[in-house]
């Protein structure tokens, strides 16, 4: 009976773990998830593909961060009114967005994920 219970369990964990992947968090600004919704198709990665929200210099931001599959790419870093602020990583490893380091960015949440 226990062994039946946590396999019900796991299946209903599992379950809930995978409806939250391609959703985008509610909070998020429309403009924010029309560019998503058009990462998304135009995304060719299938790993490490997501979109993450930072406090940075006192306002929300958006990594599109394209995922794992090729090296060097970069992850644009957008305001909530869809204002290209920079781009974080490529082959020089760039972590400055509007001339401060993004390092000292807080993590918000995952707001989409591939």
């Amino acid at each position: 009976m226990k062994k039946l219970l946590l396999i019900t369990c796991a299946v209903i964990i599992s379950l809930l773990y995978s409806c939250q992947k391609g959703m985008i968090s509610k909070n998020t600004p429309d403009c924010v998830k029309d560019k998503i919704r058009t990462f998304e198709e135009n995304s060719s990665c299938d790993d490490g593909v997501k979109v993450e929200c930072y406090v940075f210099q006192d306002e929300d931001v958006y990594v599109f961060d394209p995922g794992t599959c090729v090296a060097d790419m970069t992850s644009e870093v957008i305001d909530g009114e869809c204002n290209t602020l920079g781009y974080l990583g490529g082959i020089m490893g760039n972590q400055t967005i509007k001339g401060k380091s993004f390092n000292n960015a807080d993590f918000k949440e995952t707001v989409w994920e591939k």
